[in-house]
């Protein structure tokens, strides 16, 4: 078998070996993988007659009106005896509608429109799907390709309705084109109000979009939007992949918010689980033929230890078609921009990640340990996504730090547009529960917002929703802790934790802004230092929706230091999006200072100077920088606008002198004041867009 993968050619694998040589000594292992690959667009080629077509399976399975409204509906359940369809259109007879069984584990049945024309199964009536097993068993099951499912009041499981409106929801607005600069907000619709209740798609449309347009984001990702029964798994144990939840509201109240997005020139991308599924059976997919594995793997090898879930069986040619379906699905009626893979470790290892610290030695990449179905289905997700959509994005969660996920399958990389820096948000939890101030270490700092793979792109975050759930705290909480009840107010005297939580909180997001990836993601909330943590209503809080909600309301109480966190925030947004930075090369830092406590580097042709010393303000300092010329504020997080104390003149100048310094033709002399961070643009230079 190694001679065939000898003949397998990568077309572009040599622009992956200029980038990195040392991945030469893995070639067989791409060539495996990209000839795997390669087989498995051939056979969708040869049976399906292209990926196009395979993946608009949603179109033929499930329940599906035809133009004459006759309804066809189909299921694979290779294990089970016989398929009857029930429900309110038949009055729940167990029996009366059969399904017939086709090759390959595939049920079929039509149902001819009624007197009047019209279809059989009325839009918003219930079903179920009942499965006789080989042993005899009667058991319920949604489909797993059902489009809605509700919960009814006091009823534990999901039911599936049948959802074809009269009127469906038509989107007006083009999507907009892909931004050079991403900016994330990421988003849980059920939380993003104050009222502690479960939120709707449309008090998101009304009340949120706006104020992430007005803050300067440019792309939503929303969580919890694939139906899950359990509402305190934060969405990550999906019951109906292709059902949006309905505990927002309507899938088409859901396509009003994307088609308002798209107005607003934000892109929308959902956070997709295709790593693992729900171990319920009833209102998921485990067990739906019966057997211990349709979908997924038998155990143990089908089963996650820690997240007590079930694992897909990616070599399936059915798994291929629903889970590719559930990406084309997406994109297509809902008109989602692209995708966050959550759970890429997972999927990419045997052990899933479990135990391993992942050094970076190459070896921990290759060999027997990695999943090859796993990264097969993923290259082939990539795609087709960019084959069918250009400007998809597509984002994986790998902590790993696998070479090439973020290169293109042509070079034989798994095709993802970026990858989650997921070692900074860890590095500054540990720096403010371990350090002091004054041992801050600024080298370590600035290698872990710089330590990333060249040409792969990365998306920081100085926190995100992980970071906020109960057990942990936001950074604003680390920095303020319980003074953020008694002391925000802008009509007291800052006191001495306010003052240094709300300057770090600045400086620390515009450094991790800036320096930390090609992309930028923030938590919703935490960009105005949203109090307290992150908890769903469940047994052991007395079902309580305190915790699971944002207070917006903080920001429209004008004396409240909140309100300043988010100007800086919004104006920090709005500066990258006038210079570019994020789209820019990476930085050069000329200065990482232990005891001046500084940090200096440019990028996206503005120069970036933080002073993270508690006391001790620089004046005249030195600092390098490439281009001469008259350099002016930009960006002052000292502003008091901001939170800060306006110890800055907005009218100063600084000029360059030809004297080198730090490894720069030219330098000039600054004034810093302690705890702040200063953007200067050179007035003689144009912004790199």
């Amino acid at each position: 078998m190694a001679d065939t993968w000898d003949n397998v050619t990568i077309p572009e694998f040599n622009s992956l070996l200029q980038m990195d040589p040392y991945l030469k000594q893995y070639e067989k292992d791409f060539r495996r993988r990209y000839g795997l690959f390669e087989k498995r667009l051939f056979l969708l080629e040869e049976a399906e007659g292209g990926f196009d077509q395979f993946t608009r399976s949603y179109r033929t399975f499930g329940v599906n009106r035809m133009a004459d409204n006759r309804l066809v509906l189909r299921e694979w359940a290779p294990a089970a005896e016989a398929l009857f369809l029930t429900g309110d259109f038949n009055g729940w007879d167990n029996f009366s509608h059969p399904y017939e069984k086709k090759e390959f584990g595939k049920w079929e049945l039509c149902l001819p429109p009624k007197y009047d024309k019209s279809p059989a199964i009325e839009h918003n009536t219930k079903l179920k799907v009942v499965v006789h097993t080989k042993k005899g068993e009667r058991l319920y099951r949604i489909s797993p390709w059902a489009k809605y499912a509700i919960q009814a009041e006091k009823q534990v499981i999901y039911d599936w309705v049948h959802w074809d409106p009269p009127q469906p929801y038509l989107h007006i607005h083009p999507r907009p084109k892909k931004p050079q600069s991403l900016r994330i907000y990421e988003s849980h619709v059920g939380i993003a109000s104050p009222d502690p209740k479960v939120a709707s798609y449309t008090n998101f449309t009304t009340n949120v979009l706006p104020r992430i347009k007005d803050l300067g984001y440019n792309c939503i990702q929303l969580m919890a939007v694939m139906e899950h029964a359990y509402y305190a798994s934060f969405g990550y144990q999906v019951t109906s992949f292709f059902a949006a939840s309905s505990r927002y509201g309507t899938p088409e109240e859901l396509k009003q918010l994307i088609d308002t997005a798209h107005s607003l020139d934000i892109v929308v991308l959902l956070d997709v689980v295709h790593s693992h599924a729900s171990q319920n059976t009833e209102d998921g997919l485990n067990s739906f033929d019966g057997s211990d594995s349709c979908f997924f793997h038998s155990p143990p090898r089908g089963e996650h230890a820690l997240w007590g879930s079930r694992l897909f069986n990616y070599s399936s040619w059915e798994v291929l078609r629903f889970l590719l379906s559930n990406l084309r699905w997406w994109m297509e009626e809902y008109r989602f921009d692209g995708f966050r893979f959550d759970g890429v470790t997972s999927m990419m290892y045997h052990h899933h990640g479990i135990g391993s610290m992942f050094s970076g030695d190459y070896s921990e990449y290759f060999g027997l340990q990695v999943d090859e179905d796993s990264l097969v289905y993923l290259m082939t997700a990539n795609h087709v996504l960019h084959t069918l959509y250009p400007d998809c994005i597509t984002i994986a969660e790998d902590v790993s730090g696998m070479p090439a996920v973020c290169r293109s399958v042509a070079e034989g990389g798994l095709g993802f547009d970026y990858r989650l820096a997921m070692a900074i948000p860890d590095k500054w939890i540990q720096i403010l529960k371990e350090l002091a101030d004054e041992a801050w270490d600024m080298g370590n700092i600035v290698y872990t917002l710089t330590n990333r793979r060249y040409g792969e792109n990365c998306i920081a975050y100085a926190e995100s929703h992980d970071q906020s759930l109960v057990g942990d705290k936001s950074l604003a909480f680390w920095l303020m802790d319980k003074e953020m009840y008694t002391n925000m107010s802008s009509l007291i005297p800052m006191t001495p934790v306010i003052d240094r939580g709300i300057q770090l909180h600045k400086m620390i997001r515009l450094l991790t802004h800036a320096l930390g990836g090609e992309g930028y993601l923030n938590f919703m909330g935490n960009e105005f230092g949203h109090p307290e943590w992150l908890d769903f209503p469940r047994k052991g809080n007395n079902e309580s929706y305190h915790y699971a909600r944002r207070q917006y309301n903080l920001l429209d109480t004008d004396h409240l230091r909140y309100k300043q966190l988010y100007n800086f925030d919004r104006d920090m947004n709005r500066t990258e999006d006038k210079y570019g930075w994020l789209a820019a090369p990476p930085a050069f830092v000329s200065a990482r200072h232990e005891g001046d406590k500084v940090i200096v580097f440019e990028r996206g042709n503005v120069l970036f100077l933080l002073n993270f010393h508690p006391t001790r303000s620089q004046t005249n300092y030195r600092v390098a920088v490439a281009s001469p010329g008259k350099y002016t504020i930009k960006l002052d997080s000292d502003e008091v606008q901001y939170g800060g104390h306006g110890r800055l003149d907005h009218n100063t100048e600084f000029f360059t002198e030809p004297q080198p310094f730090n490894e720069r033709e030219n330098s000039m002399l600054v004034y810093i004041p302690c705890r702040t961070a200063l953007i200067l643009g050179n007035d003689d230079t144009e912004s790199c867009y």
